[in-house]
């Protein structure tokens, strides 16, 4: 038998892939490596930007330590905003006076870096949104500056930065109970505001959903409309103070007519109703020409319309005027209201071609219901109408009022 050799396990060695080895992180390197960037071209911003824009630094991984060092000349120790370890530099924006020609270089600065390396905008918010919640940490100076370069940033419209990552940190219980939210949201609104309209501002707040809370800004203590009014008033905000009022009477009015709406949709008693009218008229110090003007909105808005059938409207409209009669004459108590009273009822009329012919049948049973006097009428057809529709509507209630003079005469 010839021997044969057999197949050994011994064979050539096979090579194993080359596997991408993590770099460990070494943020305390990379800190030192931009600082000394600005010591080299002694702070001068222009050059600072353009050798990190030569520089071969991994900004993709240690974003959040270059705007540490941005904003406090070097490395923070974890949670606070302490220095740590390592060489630091004197030319960082806590470092400025507390001015905008001073930091609005630094802002500059930070905008042409984000043009050529737009994915830090994600670290410019998680350092921004760490000392924004760390506030009680600096002193009154160094927040004061942060306020102004955080209004620059939006001034400049630094590329990408979501206002909800200024407003939304700020709301913390400890920082507003102190007055250091007031204190900052302050000096933000007063450096915004010379480069910005109101409206401006506004539009910001929104986007930081932030408008209509305005006053959880404020201590408790002072969390109220004339707290507000107070303190804007006297830092020369006058405008937002007027802005705020504006705001405050619409939710009123809207709480109000919201009220009103489902009190009527469920049948309530008209007196329970009458009463509830009056206690939110007075809580909120609605102006008494607003109230009847909800009023004929509401009870409108609570009838059920048909269609192009004028008989079945004008129906539906007489049977929610005397239903409810006594709810407008308990707030239409002069020639003023009820003058008040026919422009909404006219104005409607106008803007609803389905209204547009029973306007003198509303206005004879508001007069029937006494809830219109006879020389309210008079008025509006001798000189009072509001310019819509006015030749069509006066011509309309012409013959009623024809009726008004000739009976009078008769008198």
């Amino acid at each position: 038998m010839s021997s044969k050799e057999r197949p050994t396990l011994g064979g050539a060695r096979i090579k194993t892939r080359k596997r991408n080895i993590a770099a460990p992180l070494d943020p305390a390197t990379f800190a030192d490596a931009v600082v000394q960037i600005y010591l080299d071209n002694a702070g001068d911003l222009e050059l600072v930007a353009k050798s990190i824009e030569s520089s071969d630094l991994n900004f993709s991984r240690y974003g959040d330590t270059f705007f540490e060092v941005v904003f406090t000349g070097g490395r923070t120790q974890p949670g606070t905003t302490k220095p740590d370890e390592g060489e630091r530099h004197s030319y960082s924006v806590i470092d400025c006076e507390p001015k905008r020609e001073a930091i609005l270089p630094s802002v500059l600065y930070i905008q042409k870096i984000l043009r050529r390396r737009p994915f830090l905008i994600k670290n410019l918010e998680n350092v921004m949104r760490r000392f924004l919640q760390s506030l009680e940490l600096f002193e009154e100076n160094e927040r004061k500056k942060l306020a102004i370069f955080t209004a620059l940033t939006f001034s400049q419209k630094l590329s990408g930065l979501p206002p909800e990552t200024v407003f939304q940190p700020l709301l913390k219980d400890n920082l507003v109970g102190k007055g250091l939210v007031l204190s900052f949201i302050t000096d933000f609104f007063k450096e915004y505001l010379k480069d910005n309209s109101l409206d401006d501002l506004i539009s910001l707040l929104k986007r930081g959903k932030m408008e209509d809370n305005l006053l959880d800004f404020f201590p408790s203590a002072k969390r109220s409309p004339e707290g507000f009014a107070e303190h804007f008033t006297k830092e020369g905000l006058v405008a937002l103070v007027e802005y705020n009022e504006k705001k405050m009477f619409e939710v009123k009015l809207k709480e109000m007519k919201s009220a009103l709406t489902n009190q009527i949709a469920e049948d309530t008693d008209i007196s329970e109703v009458i009463e509830n009218v009056k206690q939110r008229f007075k809580d909120a110090k609605l102006p008494d020409i607003e109230v009847v003007r909800i009023l004929w909105d509401v009870l409108m808005d609570a009838v059920q319309w048909s269609g192009k059938n004028q008989q079945q409207n004008a129906n539906a409209a007489l049977r929610q005027v005397k239903t409810w009669a006594p709810l407008l004459n308990t707030f239409c108590t002069n020639g003023k209201l009820e003058l008040e009273l026919m422009y909404k009822v006219q104005i409607q009329c106008y803007e609803d071609a389905k209204l547009m012919k029973i306007f003198p049948e509303v206005i004879r049973s508001l007069y029937d219901l006494d809830v219109l006097a006879e020389d309210t009428i008079l008025l509006w057809f001798r000189r009072g109408s509001n310019p819509k529709g006015r030749q069509t509507f006066v011509k309309a209630l012409e013959p009623f009022v024809n009726w008004l003079e000739e009976a009078e005469e008769e008198e």
